[in-house]
C-alpha cells in the first residue's frame, strides 16, 4: 500500500494526525465498500434470475441478502487493505486508529456475513419445495423446515460470535472453557428436551409418518395432527388429543395405517342351513364375480368367496378381499356398497341369511 499512498500529490502533508496520502487511500477504501455493495445489490439477483423466477422464497432470500453480501465484500477489502496500510512504513495515522481500523473492518465484514447467512436460511423452504414430490408442503415438511432453519440460525450466531470475539482480540480459550462448562450443565439439565429435539429430527428425516396419517404408537391410536420439535399430537377416535414426546418415537415401534398399499376385508356370511345347495353355489359365484368386478379390488387372484364350513345352524361363506381405497370413510363406503350388493344377490337366488333368533323345531 506504500506505493498507492505515494501516488497521492503531497502525500506526506500532515492533517489531523494523518498524512494526506493515507487520508485519500482510506477515503477510497470507504468508497470501494459502497461501490461493492451497490454492485452486489444489482448483480447477484441477475446471476440467480432463473432461480428467482422458479421460487419466490429463493428470490426473497437472494434479494434480501445481496446488500449484506456486498457489505461483507467491501469490508473484507477494507480489512485487508487497512492491515497492509498499517503495516506499511509510509502511512501515518494515530495509534488508536491504526490499532482499531483493521479490527473494526473485520468485525463489519463478519457481521455482514452473519446477516447474509441468516437471511439465506429462508432458502431452506425453497430447497424442500424443489425436492417435494407433490408440490405441496405438509405439516411434517413445514416442521422440518422450521427445525433446520432454527439449527442453522443457532450455528451461524454461535460461530459468528466466536469469530467476532477473535477479531476483537478476546481470550477465546477462557470463553470456550466457560461455554463448555455452561453447555455441559445445560445439556444435563435439558437432556429430555434435547432427546425430544433429536427425536423430532429423526422423524422428520426418516418420515415414518406425516400429518394426516392414522398411526399406532406406544398403544395410542389416532390421526397425526401436528409434529413439533418437542412433541407429536395424535387425535384419537374419541376426539381426544394425546401428546407423545418425540424421544419415544426413536425407540418404539410405529404402525402407520396411512402407508397401507391395500385394505383387506374378510367378512363371513352366514346362510340359512336349509338353503338350496345349487342356489348357494350360484350365490357364492355371484359374490366372487362382484368382488372381481369391483373397481376397488386389487390382487384378484387372492380375492375370493367360498363356503368354508357348515355349522349346526348355518352355512358359512368366507370372503377375502383386497381393496385399493384411501381413508376410512372411503373404505366404509366400499363396504356398504359391497354388502348391499350381496343382499341383492341373495334375494335374486332365494337365499335367506341365518337368523339366530329363529329356533328350529326338533
Amino acid at each position: 500500500m506504500d506505493s498507492v499512498v505515494e501516488m497521492v500529490p503531497s502525500w506526506d502533508k500532515a492533517m489531523f494526525g494523518f498524512n494526506q496520502g493515507t487520508i485519500v487511500v482510506l477515503f477510497g477504501l470507504v468508497v470501494l465498500v459502497f461501490v461493492a455493495r451497490v454492485i452486489s445489490m444489482n448483480l447477484i439477483p441477475k446471476i440467480f434470475a432463473q432461480l428467482c423466477e422458479k421460487s419466490p422464497i429463493a428470490k426473497l432470500a437472494i434479494q434480501g441478502s445481496s446488500k449484506a453480501l456486498g457489505t461483507a465484500i467491501g469490508a473484507g477489502v477494507l480489512w485487508q487493505a487497512s492491515g497492509a496500510l498499517v503495516d506499511g512504513e509510509i502511512a501515518v495515522m494515530p495509534e488508536l486508529v491504526a490499532f482499531w481500523l483493521p479490527s473494526v473492518a473485520q468485525v463489519v465484514m463478519l457481521s455482514a456475513i452473519i446477516v447474509w447467512a441468516l437471511r439465506l436460511t429462508v432458502a431452506v423452504q425453497a430447497v424442500v419445495e424443489y425436492w417435494d414430490d407433490d408440490d405441496e408442503l405438509d405439516g411434517a415438511e413445514r416442521t422440518l423446515i422450521g427445525a433446520v432453519e432454527s439449527v442453522m440460525r443457532f450455528c451461524i450466531v454461535v460461530f459468528g460470535s466466536i469469530f467476532i470475539a477473535d477479531a476483537l482480540n478476546f481470550d477465546l480459550t477462557t470463553m470456550v472453557a466457560g461455554l463448555g462448562i455452561t453447555g455441559l450443565a445445560l445439556a444435563l439439565a435439558a437432556k429430555d428436551s434435547i432427546a425430544n429435539v433429536f427425536g423430532a429430527v429423526t422423524v422428520l428425516l426418516d418420515r415414518p409418518f406425516r400429518v394426516g396419517d392414522w398411526v399406532l404408537i406406544t398403544g395410542v391410536e389416532g390421526e397425526v395432527i401436528n409434529i413439533s420439535l418437542r412433541t407429536t399430537l395424535l387425535r384419537t377416535s374419541v376426539d381426544t388429543v394425546v401428546t407423545i414426546p418425540n424421544a419415544n418415537l426413536t425407540s418404539k415401534p410405529i404402525e402407520n395405517f396411512g402407508k397401507r398399499r391395500w385394505r383387506r376385508y374378510q367378512p363371513v356370511i352366514s346362510l340359512d342351513l336349509d338353503s338350496d345347495p345349487d342356489a348357494v353355489q350360484k350365490f357364492t359365484e355371484g359374490v366372487e364375480e362382484l368382488i372381481r368386478n369391483d373397481e376397488n379390488t386389487m390382487k384378484e387372484d387372492a380375492s375370493w368367496a367360498k363356503v368354508t364350513s357348515i355349522a349346526k345352524d348355518s352355512i358359512e361363506i368366507s370372503c377375502n378381499i383386497y381393496w385399493d381405497v384411501d381413508g376410512g370413510a372411503n373404505e366404509k363406503e366400499a363396504r356398504q356398497l359391497f354388502l348391499l350388493d350381496i343382499a341383492r344377490i341373495a334375494k335374486a337366488n332365494g337365499i335367506l341369511f341365518y337368523e339366530p333368533r329363529v329356533r328350529r323345531s326338533a
